[in-house]
């Protein structure tokens, strides 16, 4: 079977070879942030004792845990809110704390 290259389908790669450099060359869509974890409708926030400000939290807490100093804190240093391993689909505050605190080494 031969096949002939028509200006037909010679148009057509060409304008699909330049839609692709240009939709390459657009800026990238920033992704929404996660919304903040709140106590009041997630179980395992409740479980694990939760909460937005560590002060607040209770025993075994002790000054320093934070979510900031936590292994499973995803957030950068500096972040007010940031992605936790434990609420995966949320954003924890960075001043919070919960039950499942493990110290970063």
């Amino acid at each position: 079977m031969k096949f002939e290259v028509t200006s037909d389908r010679r148009r057509f790669f060409q304008l699909a070879a330049a839609a692709a450099v240009l939709l390459g060359s657009l800026p990238r869509r920033a992704w929404a942030a996660l919304p903040h974890l709140s106590v009041d409708k997630n179980a395992t926030a409740k479980a694990l004792n939760y909460v937005e400000d560590d002060t607040k939290a209770p025993a075994p807490h002790k000054a320093g845990q934070d979510c900031l100093a936590c292994v499973h804190y995803q957030g950068k240093a500096g972040d007010a809110y940031g992605p936790c391993a434990l609420f995966p689909g949320f954003d924890v505050n960075a001043k919070g704390w919960c039950s499942g605190f493990q110290a970063k080494k």
